[in-house]
């Protein structure tokens, strides 16, 4: 039985990846006996193929999928999540900007909640990343009547039958959480660390990816007010 899966996609992080599964892998070793790794390369350019495709030969943990393109955050974590056979599913960045040692502060909450949602405690982006995650997560949330202070945060923690649900579309990774609500799973946000990056840029143009997150909101709002909702009368 795999315990937990952690997903992680990458686009062009080859000085990122090497530590990132090392810190993941001392984190997730303190209490799982059984679990994965699933790096989704989102067609990098850098060499991280390669650095992928060597770890995954002499780590049996380690699982790689390669997009042939770049296809975006939302398909990367749309494969990942249709790989995955953990009960319960991680997602994160490869950046190392948010730290592994934090699921375990997600995971109690787990218990009670189908999805866990990290808010980042500071946001060590600088001013202009911060002013845009304030104004698309208050934009986000008055077009979608949703309460997510940082739907934005990589760190999240599901059970694996959420997830096995998502019908995404692009895009859509930005409204995990009230996606989950949707379709009628119980969310949490529960603060967690944050830090600067120590390699590589990023790689989001901070306002186009606000205003497409605009456009975004509004189809997740058409989405939520046509969802079919039914039970079936049991005898």
């Amino acid at each position: 039985m795999m315990e937990i899966s952690v997903i992680i996609p990458v686009y062009n992080e080859k000085d990122n990846i090497k530590p990132m599964i090392e810190k993941v892998e001392n984190a997730l070793k303190k209490q799982f006996k059984n679990y994965e790794i699933i790096y989704v390369n989102d067609g990098s350019t850098d060499g991280s193929e390669e650095i992928l495709n060597s770890i995954a030969k002499t780590n049996k943990n380690v699982k790689v999928f390669h997009f042939t393109e770049n296809n975006g955050q939302t398909a990367a974590l749309a494969a990942g999540f249709e790989k995955c056979n953990g009960d319960l599913v991680v997602t994160m960045d490869g950046d190392m900007q948010t730290d592994p040692e934090d699921i375990y502060v997600l995971l109690p909450y787990i218990k009670e909640y189908d999805v866990v949602n990290g808010k980042r405690a500071t946001r060590e982006d600088g001013f202009s990343r911060k002013l845009a995650s304030q104004l698309g997560n208050g934009i986000r949330n008055f077009i979608t009547n949703d309460n997510i202070t940082d739907t934005g945060c990589p760190l999240k923690l599901f059970k694996k039958e959420v997830v096995k649900k998502f019908q995404l579309f692009n895009g859509m990774h930005r409204f995990l959480p009230t996606l989950a609500k949707i379709y009628g799973h119980s969310v949490i946000e529960v603060p967690v660390r944050h830090y600067d990056r120590q390699f590589g840029t990023s790689k989001y143009k901070t306002w186009g990816r606000a205003l497409r997150g605009l456009k975004d909101a509004l189809a997740v709002r058409w989405m939520k007010s046509r969802v079919l909702m039914y039970k079936i009368k049991e005898d």
